[in-house]
C-alpha cells in the first residue's frame, strides 16, 4: 500500500506565499476529505502531493521517499491523481481514454496484453461504463465523464488516488454517484482516497479523515466528529454553524449557519 506525508512544505506563486509550513501524513487505506475556504490553498495541497506544484521549501514523501526523487512512471505505478475539470483530446472514446491508464506499465509502443484488457474491462465494469465504452466523451453527461476519468485512474491499478473537487459542476445526483463509487472502491479494494471537495456536509458523509486549512494552514485534523463541530468552522470559515447528527446517515452536517461580523468595519459607517 502507497503512502503520502508531507514535511513543512511552503508553496508560492512568484511572491505570494500559499501554503506555509505544513506537515501532514495521509492515513493509509482511508478517505480524506480537505474542506476550507477559497483560496485557501486546498487544490495547491493536493496539487503539491500529486507533483503537479513544486514546493518551495519541505519535501512530500510517498512511501518513504521525496516524490521529487522518482520518476514519472515510478510515481504513476503508486498514485493516480485527476486534476479540476480534467479535459479529454477531442472525439476520444471511452475505452481508449480509460486505456490511458495503463501507459506508466507499457514500453515503448507495446500493444496492450490481455492483463492490460482485463484491467481496463474491469475498470469500466466497476464504473458502470461498459455499455458505453465506444462513445465519445465528449458526448457524455458531466457524471459520466467524471465516471470515465475515474475508471482510468483505476485503470492504473494504485493504491492512492488524488481527486481535485471530483463533484465540481455535477448535479445531486451526479455528486453522490461519484463519491459512492469512491467509496465503494476505499471499501471493497482498499484503496486510500484524498479529495478536496468544497460541500461540507458531503465531505463529512464521506470521509474517515478531515483536514479543515485556512490561509495555507491546518486549521485541524481528525475524523469528521472533530473536525464537524461549531468552534472549527468559525475558525475555519468565519461562520457560525448548527451541526447535528444526519438521522438517516449517523453523520455529522451542518444544517444552518450565519456569517460572523465584524463590527469593527461598520464603525463610521452609516447605515
Amino acid at each position: 500500500m502507497s503512502d503520502i506525508m508531507t514535511d513543512r512544505i511552503s508553496v508560492a506563486y512568484g511572491d505570494r506565499s500559499i501554503i506555509r509550513d505544513l506537515s501532514i501524513k495521509i492515513p493509509e487505506g482511508k478517505i480524506t476529505t480537505i474542506i476550507g475556504p477559497n483560496g485557501c490553498g486546498k487544490s495547491t495541497l493536493l496539487k503539491t502531493m500529486g507533483r503537479i506544484h513544486k514546493q518551495k521549501r519541505g519535501i512530500v514523501y510517498l512511501n518513504g521517499k521525496d516524490i521529487h526523487s522518482l520518476s514519472t512512471k515510478e510515481v504513476a505505478e503508486k498514485m493516480a491523481i485527476l486534476p479540476q475539470t480534467p479535459k479529454a483530446p477531442e472525439g476520444l472514446r471511452v475505452r481508449e481514454l480509460v486505456s490511458y491508464g495503463r501507459f506508466p506499465y507499457q514500453r515503448g509502443l507495446s500493444k496492450e496484453t490481455d492483463k492490460d484488457r482485463d484491467i481496463i474491462n474491469w475498470a469500466l465494469e466497476v464504473t458502470k461504463l461498459k455499455g458505453f465504452s465506444d462513445r465519445v466523451v465528449d458526448n457524455l453527461s458531466g457524471g459520466q465523464r467524471q465516471r470515465v476519468w475515474i475508471a482510468m485512474a483505476l485503470a492504473q491499478q494504485t493504491d492512492l488516488i488524488l481527486l481535485d473537487e471530483p463533484t465540481t459542476y455535477l448535479d445531486l445526483t451526479y455528486q453522490l454517484e461519484v463519491l459512492e463509487l469512491l467509496y465503494k472502491l476505499n471499501r471493497e479494494e482498499g484503496s486510500t482516497i484524498v479529495m478536496v471537495l468544497h460541500d461540507l456536509n458531503l465531505a463529512s458523509r464521506f470521509a474517515d479523515y478531515m483536514v479543515a486549512i485556512r490561509d495555507g494552514e491546518i486549521i485541524h485534523s481528525g475524523s469528521p466528529e472533530e473536525v464537524m463541530n461549531k468552534d472549527i468552522l468559525k475558525e475555519t470559515f468565519s461562520i457560525d454553524a448548527m451541526v447535528m447528527k444526519d438521522p438517516r446517515t449517523e453523520k455529522l452536517v451542518c444544517i444552518s449557519y450565519e456569517l460572523i461580523k465584524d463590527e469593527d468595519i461598520f464603525k463610521g459607517v452609516l447605515i
